[in-house]
């Protein structure tokens, strides 16, 4: 089961030209969901991509 996390990394409502900065980061945060094990970790790393995610679309947006 996915973490709950992962709804925060959907970019298939975005405008195409957000959905190629956020689809890569979505995609590494969905195959490190994958596979590595629950636990604080992993839940901090994937914080982390978020708000990777987030500073990087503002960053397009411009």
């Amino acid at each position: 089961m996915a973490s709950p996390i992962m709804k925060h990394f959907a970019y298939e409502h975005l405008p195409a030209h957000l959905q190629e900065v956020s689809k890569p980061i979505g995609e590494l945060a969905r195959q490190m969901d994958e596979a590595l094990p629950d636990g604080a970790e992993k839940s901090a790393g994937l914080r982390k991509l978020l708000e990777a995610n987030d500073c990087l679309v503002r960053a397009r947006l411009g």
